[in-house]
């Protein structure tokens, strides 16, 4: 948790760092947003900030420099690791977090005193269309859902809404993974991986490490498409709860502890009582 008066700043100012300085006003922050692009879009976002009690700075080299007196830096998910300003507080060993990993620490907990649960999901292709199927099941269930993350929704502003929903299908990048530190999800799902951003993350390994993080700490199941190796080694190398499912995914017959299709049903041979059978 973030503490009152805590010294945060904020790189960037887009829609997740925008988010994230809202968020972080509200915990009593004291806020530095720094962006170098200095646009009309920038500029209306930092006015809106600004009258919050935000101290803003847009323009060039005005995010080359991490001021002395931070406490944490928490990262749009487009600025790269080698950025100089996230370079240099992890030289100072300053924390630095994403949007998520926010949000993930801000969860309001349900009259009962649990959390709405988190259904996570990523992958090089398919990722925004598997949560917006899998928000509109949740709701077709009865369940109040939403789709956020990388989907266009800042899951900030899910877990800030004043009416708590029931559960979240939250779409993850390898950006947003990379700054997530302590996310628990319900249920994850790594759809598929291939070569993608290596610009940013600098190899391919990086790649699939980031994309990874979404099995950690995994509660009920990590999901992964049956057939596909690299995935499946990313779920045999977590580390989960205890008592947490692989289960492998198929539009077949499924084999025991998968989910399939079998004439036109789906077929749980998952979470069935008696898995043998």
């Amino acid at each position: 948790m973030v503490r009152p008066d805590a010294r945060v700043v904020v790189a960037g100012i887009g829609v997740a760092g925008y988010a994230t300085a809202d968020a972080l006003v509200d915990l009593g922050a004291r806020v530095r947003v720094l962006d170098g692009r200095d646009d009309d879009r920038n500029r209306d976002r930092a006015a809106v900030l600004e009258a919050l009690g935000v101290d803003v700075r847009l323009g060039s080299g005005v995010a080359d420099t991490l001021p002395d007196d931070v406490e944490l830096v928490v990262t749009s998910p487009g600025w790269r690791p080698t950025s100089p300003l996230l370079e240099q507080a992890v030289l100072r060993r300053i924390p630095v977090w994403g949007e998520v990993e926010l949000a993930w620490r801000l969860r309001p907990t349900r009259a009962d005193g649990t959390y709405a649960p988190w259904l996570a999901v990523t992958g090089t292709n398919g990722k925004t269309t598997t949560v917006q199927m899998l928000d509109a099941m949740l709701r077709a269930a009865g369940l109040r859902s939403a789709a956020v993350g990388n989907v266009g929704t800042p899951v900030l502003d899910a877990v800030r809404h004043p009416e708590p929903y029931d559960v979240l299908a939250v779409e993850l990048s390898s950006f947003q993974l990379h700054t997530t530190w302590s996310m628990s999800a319900q249920a994850a799902a790594v759809l598929n991986i291939a070569p993608d951003h290596l610009d940013w993350h600098g190899s391919f390994d990086a790649y699939r490490d980031a994309k990874a993080r979404v099995y950690q700490r995994a509660q009920l199941a990590c999901v992964y498409p049956l057939g596909d190796a690299g995935v499946e080694q990313l779920v045999r190398a977590a580390d989960v709860v205890e008592g947490c499912r692989a289960v492998g995914v198929t539009d077949g017959a499924p084999p025991v502890g998968s989910v399939g299709v079998v004439d036109g049903m789906l077929a749980d041979r998952a979470f069935a009582d008696d898995r043998q059978h």
